[in-house]
């Protein structure tokens, strides 16, 4: 079993859904919901065109972190 790390991006029309781990997996939605439908669909697709042609799944599993910052002090003499 391998995790993927989706990352979700709200749009004008929906949601677009791309993979961390492997960016070229990226799709989208009107909600949420139909978004993660869409992109675990199309992750099994590209799985399965990988090992159709004998390409290597890039791993998964990634750490994923939120680094803070406040953006109006970024350059200011501290």
């Amino acid at each position: 079993m391998t995790n993927f790390t989706a990352k979700y991006t709200k749009t004008s029309s929906g949601y677009m859904g791309q993979l961390v781990e492997w960016p070229e997996v990226v799709t989208e939605g009107r909600d949420l919901e139909e978004c993660r439908a869409m992109l675990r669909d199309a992750l099994n697709e590209m799985v399965l065109a990988y090992q159709q042609i004998g390409k290597e799944i890039p791993p998964g599993n990634a750490l994923i972190e939120q680094l803070p910052i406040e953006v109006q002090h970024v350059g200011q003499a501290t």
